[in-house]
């Protein structure tokens, strides 16, 4: 249980699933929830996307996802454990931000400096065991 396999790593290979079943591969940054064990069935991951982004729908239709994890360019390096995402909003999705800021940094300043002039929404996911 739980997402040990995740402890050190930078990626991780996010799974999502269109309407049709069809799975959609995709790396993204993610950061562990300090406040709970990463290896327990407690365990909570924080990742974020552009609200517009194909993930975000497909996981506001279905929160089943799969994750691995993976190299910067998606090549899995472990095994794929099955879990569940959601969005969310609030203090919860500041907290997961800066999580994830703070494990990137410089990299998400630079970004963040750059997509105050897109305009973009910015949503936080949640993903835990299933």
């Amino acid at each position: 249980m739980g997402f040990a396999p995740f402890r050190n790593q930078k990626y991780l290979n996010l799974e999502t699933f269109k309407k049709s079943g069809e799975g959609v591969k995709t790396p993204v940054w993610f950061a562990a929830d300090p406040g709970a064990d990463i290896a327990s069935a407690a365990a909570r991951i924080f990742v974020y996307t552009i609200g517009v982004s194909g993930k975000v729908k497909r996981i506001r239709n279905n929160g089943r996802v799969k994750i691995a994890p993976c190299t910067m360019r998606g090549d899995v390096t472990g095994d794929w454990q099955n879990a569940s995402a959601q969005i969310i909003t609030g203090e919860e999705a500041v907290r997961g931000m800066d999580l994830i800021t703070r494990k990137y940094a410089p990299w998400t300043h630079i970004m963040n400096f750059f997509a105050r002039f897109r305009r973009r929404e910015r949503v936080v996911m949640l993903i835990t065991p299933a």
